[in-house]
């Protein structure tokens, strides 16, 4: 017999962890805030601002911030206790320069007219 708890054993969806889901929710409704409030767009591909927001939320658990999933660096603690890096990057919030293509301007061909996404969809785009 196992001395793991059975609820850490149960299955999330997209094989996430519960905690994972939950900051998955929390970066999910920071996207659609910061889209709305900054006049910012997704991705016309659904699938990159999923992945992007899976990677900051697992940076989020994992690291404590959000750091920006689509660089390297050489210590990612590092990089989260200077948060430069930290979504909004500091680009993102001065010239409104998102590298992840999660955060894109009017006219950025890539965008789509969409600044939501539901947590259904992130995770069924991730899910592979």
């Amino acid at each position: 017999m196992s001395d793991t708890p059975a609820s850490s054993t149960a299955e999330s969806p997209a094989g996430s962890s519960p905690a994972h889901s939950d900051s998955l929710e929390v970066i999910r409704k920071f996207a659609e805030t910061y889209a709305q409030r900054t006049g910012t767009y997704f991705c016309s591909d659904p699938g990159v601002t999923a992945v992007v927001l899976a990677g900051l939320a697992k940076h989020k658990d994992e690291l404590g911030g959000a750091l920006c999933p689509c660089r390297h660096y050489e210590d990612k603690q590092a990089e989260v206790s200077q948060a430069f890096w930290n979504c909004p990057c500091v680009p993102m919030r001065e010239r409104k320069e998102c590298h992840c293509m999660l955060f894109l301007t009017e006219d950025n061909a890539f965008r789509c007219d969409q600044q939501t996404i539901s947590l259904d969809e992130v995770k069924a785009l991730t899910a592979s």
